[in-house]
C-alpha cells in the first residue's frame, strides 16, 4: 500500500510535440514499420515490427496508464510472446537517440547502435523483436498522458506496474511471461516490483539498479544532494495532468532530514524477490553501484547472477555484444523456456579496474562477493601515510572543510602485485573545533609510480574519439563523471554516525539508521564508521594507494541544480569549517586470494599471483 503520510510534489511541464520524442497523445493507433526502414534516420529496422501506441491499461485505483508495445509483426496469431517491460517516469518515446547527445561524447553510443524506437535506458524493439519478443514502454503513473502526480521508486510504483505485468500478460498474443529489463531507473523499479511476487513476473535483469535512493542518491550518508535529479526535472519529465506534479525530494528532506514512512518506502525489501535475477553493477556509478551489491546479497535464491562492468552502463547496454547476448540467452531461459546453457554461467564475475590508460581486467570469475577467502586487515592513518602498526602517540591533521582542495591524504605504496576486490571501510576519530556537526568524504584513489593521480576512463579506448591516445589528452571541458572515475567513495554526516551492526549487509559495509540526529560537542572526538563503495583495482609493483578525506564530495563535475531554494538544513555553516582526524583512525582493506599462490602481499598478508594471468577463486 502507498505510504499513510502526506507526499508533496513540485510542478513540471507539460510535453511538447516534437520535444523529447513527444508524438502526441493516439490512443487506438496501430502503425507497421517495415524492415530495412529508419525511423529516426538511425539504426535501420531488422524486421517488420508493429506498434499500438497509448494502450489503456487500469490500475487498481482507477487510474489509467499508456503503453506503447513492439512485437513482431509477421508473428502468427497462434504464435504466443513473451515481453520485457521498459518502466520510468522519462517518457515512453524519449529515447537514448534523443538523450545521450547531452552527454560528453554520446557516450560513445554512435547513432547508427540506436533505432530510437528504444524507451532511454531500456531495450530496443529493433534488436529484440526480431528475435520474438514484445517490448512494452510504460509512462508511469503521471507521466506524458498517464493519470495522477509521480511518484518515484516506491510503493505506488510498484503496485502499479504489478498491476500492468499482470495486464500484459492477459493479453491475446502474451505467453504469459514478462520480463523487466533495462539501467538506472529502469533497474530501480524492478527491486520494488519483484519483492511484490506478481504473479506472470518470470524473470529480471536490474542493470545498474540503486536499491535505496535516500541512502544511495539523495541523502548518501545523511548528506542531501540532489544529484542529477533537477537536471532530470528541468529536461526531461513532463505531464500533460492538470494539476499533476513530481514528488518534491528537497521538501522532504526539509520536513524530515532524518528517515520516516516516506523515505523508507524508498528501500525495496529485495529479501522477498523469488524470480530470477541477473544483476549488473559498477565501481563507478554514481547512485547503484551498492543497490547491485545488496541485491547480490539479499536476493535469498540461487537462481541469481551477477556481472561487473568496467564500462558506463547505456555503453554496455547498446554497444556490447558480449552483454547483449547474455541477456539474449538468459531472457531465453526464463521468458521463452529455451533450454540453453545459461545455468551453466559462473554465478559471479567480477572486474579489476588498472586505470590510467589501461585497459581493465573483465571476467574475474569469484566463489562469492565478498569473497569468502578474504583476510581483513586495519591499516592505520598517520603523518607518514599508512601504515601497518598503530601510531604510538596521538597525531592530529588538519584540513579545511571549506575548501574543496582542502584533503588529508594517506599514501600506501605497494611492494608487489596486488588486487584488492571488496568492501572497503573506513574507520575515522574526528572532530570539530567550534561547530556541532561536520560532513566526510572518504575517497580510495590510484597513483602511479611517480606519485601521479590515476583515473579510469570508463568506455574502451577503442570507442573514444580518436584524437585522444591517452586520458591525459581529453581536454577539462570533456572531463565528466559518465566518462572517467576518480575512485570509490564513502559519505558520513556526524550526527548520523550510529549504525546498526544486525541491519548490515556486510560487517564491512555498517548499516546507517539515519532515524536521529546526534550533533557532537565542539572540541569532541567522535568515531565514524563510514562504508566505502565497492572497488575492484589492480596495482603493480611501486604503485599507491590513497586514502583522501575532505569535506566535499569529490567528483569531476556536478550536476547544476535548476530548483531552489535548497533545504535550510544543509545551510548550517557549521558544516564548513576546519576539522581534524585523531589517531587511532584506521582503514579496513581487503585483498583477493588468487589460485596458485606464489608469495605474501605485506598489503594484507594474503596470497597473490600474477593478476594478470589468472582468474580469482577459493
Amino acid at each position: 500500500m502507498p505510504i499513510p503520510m502526506q507526499v508533496a510534489y513540485k510542478p513540471i511541464s507539460k510535453p511538447e510535440v516534437g520535444v523529447n520524442n513527444y508524438q502526441g497523445f493516439t490512443p487506438g493507433k496501430t502503425e507497421v514499420l517495415r524492415k530495412g526502414a529508419k525511423p529516426y534516420n538511425a539504426r535501420p529496422l531488422e524486421s517488420d515490427i508493429r506498434i499500438d501506441h497509448d494502450v489503456e491499461i487500469v490500475v487498481r485505483d482507477g487510474c489509467r496508464l499508456y503503453v506503447d508495445i513492439y512485437r513482431p509483426a509477421d508473428v502468427p496469431e497462434d504464435e504466443k510472446l513473451p515481453a520485457v517491460i521498459s518502466w520510468s517516469c522519462y517518457g515512453k518515446k524519449y529515447s537514448a537517440l534523443h538523450m545521450l547527445p547531452i552527454c560528453v561524447w554520446n557516450c560513445c553510443v554512435p547513432n547508427e547502435a540506436l533505432s530510437g524506437l528504444e524507451k532511454f535506458e531500456g531495450l530496443d524493439p529493433v534488436v529484440w523483436c526480431p528475435r520474438g519478443y514484445a517490448i512494452v514502454s510504460v509512462d508511469s503513473r503521471g507521466t506524458g498522458n498517464s493519470d495522477g502526480s509521480i511518484p518515484i521508486m516506491g510503493s505506488q510504483d510498484a503496485e502499479d506496474c504489478y498491476d500492468v505485468i499482470e495486464a500484459i500478460a492477459a493479453m491475446s498474443w502474451s505467453n504469459g511471461k514478462v520480463g523487466m529489463a533495462g539501467n538506472s531507473a529502469l533497474a530501480i523499479i524492478q527491486w520494488h516490483v519483484a519483492s511484490l511476487h506478481p504473479p506472470h513476473l518470470a524473470a529480471i535483469a536490474p542493470w545498474e539498479g540503486s536499491g535505496d535512493i535516500y541512502r544511495e542518491q539523495f541523502c548518501r550518508g545523511g548528506v542531501f544532494s540532489m544529484s542529477n535529479f533537477d537536471l532530470i526535472t528541468h529536461f526531461i519529465i513532463k505531464t500533460n495532468n492538470p494539476g499533476g506534479g513530481i514528488e518534491d525530494f528537497a521538501e522532504m528532506y526539509r520536513r524530515s532530514p532524518v528517515t520516516n514512512a516516506y523515505w523508507a518506502d524508498k528501500r525495496p525489501d529485495m529479501t522477498k524477490i523469488a524470480v530470477p535475477v541477473f544483476i549488473s553493477g559498477s565501481d563507478f556509478s554514481s547512485i547503484h553501484t551498492m543497490g547491485s551489491v545488496r541485491g547480490w546479497l539479499e536476493v535469498p535464491h540461487d537462481k541469481k547472477w551477477i556481472r561487473w562492468s568496467s564500462h558506463q552502463e547505456w555503453f554496455e547496454l547498446y554497444c556490447d555484444p558480449r552483454a547483449d547476448k547474455e541477456l539474449h540467452t538468459y531472457f531465453d531461459k526464463y521468458l521463452r523456456g529455451v533450454d540453453n546453457d545459461w545455468e551453466k554461467m559462473s554465478k559471479v564475475r567480477w572486474s579489476a579496474l588498472q586505470f590510467g590508460d589501461q585497459e581493465a581486467i573483465d571476467g574475474i570469475e569469484l566463489s562469492d562477493f565478498p569473497v569468502p577467502e578474504t583476510e581483513y586487515k586495519a591499516f592505520y592513518l598517520s603523518s607518514s601515510g599508512l601504515t601497518d602498526q598503530a601510531p604510538s602517540e596521538t597525531e592530529i591533521i588538519s584540513y579545511n572543510s571549506e575548501d574543496s582542495k582542502s584533503i588529508a591524504d594517506f599514501t600506501y605504496k605497494f611492494m608487489q602485485k596486488s588486487r584488492l576486490i571488496g568492501l572497503p571501510k573506513a574507520v575515522l576519530y574526528m572532530s570539530a573545533p567550534s561547530h556541532d556537526d561536520l560532513n566526510v568524504f572518504v575517497i580510495l584513489r590510484k597513483r602511479d609510480k611517480n606519485g601521479k593521480l590515476l583515473m579510469h576512463l570508463c568506455f574502451p579506448f577503442s570507442a573514444i574519439p580518436s584524437s585522444y591516445k591517452s586520458i591525459d589528452d581529453i581536454p577539462e571541458k570533456e572531463r565528466a563523471s559518465l566518462n572517467l572515475h576518480l575512485g570509490s567513495v564513502g559519505v558520513l554526516r556526524a550526527s548520523h554516525r550510529a549504525f546498526d551492526p544486525a541491519r548490515s549487509i556486510h560487517e564491512q559495509f555498517p548499516f546507517h539508521p539515519h532515524d536521529k540526529e546526534e550533533k557532537i560537542t565542539p572540541g569532541e572526538i567522535v568515531k565514524l564508521e563510514i562504508g566505502i563503495w565497492s572497488m575492484g583495482v589492480d596495482f603493480d609493483e611501486g604503485e599507491s594507494i590513497s586514502v583522501q578525506v575532505s569535506g566535499s564530495f569529490p567528483s569531476i563535475a556536478e550536476y547544476t541544480a535548476f530548483s531552489t531554494p535548497r533545504p535550510k538544513h544543509e545551510k548550517n555553516k557549521a558544516l564548513r569549517t576546519c576539522i581534524t582526524i585523531e589517531q587511532p583512525s584506521y582503514l579496513l582493506d581487503w585483498m583477493l586470494r588468487l589460485r596458485h599462490p606464489q608469495r605474501l602481499c605485506p598489503w594484507l598478508r594474503t596470497p597473490v599471483n600474477d593478476i594478470g594471468n589468472c582468474k580469482g577463486g577459493s
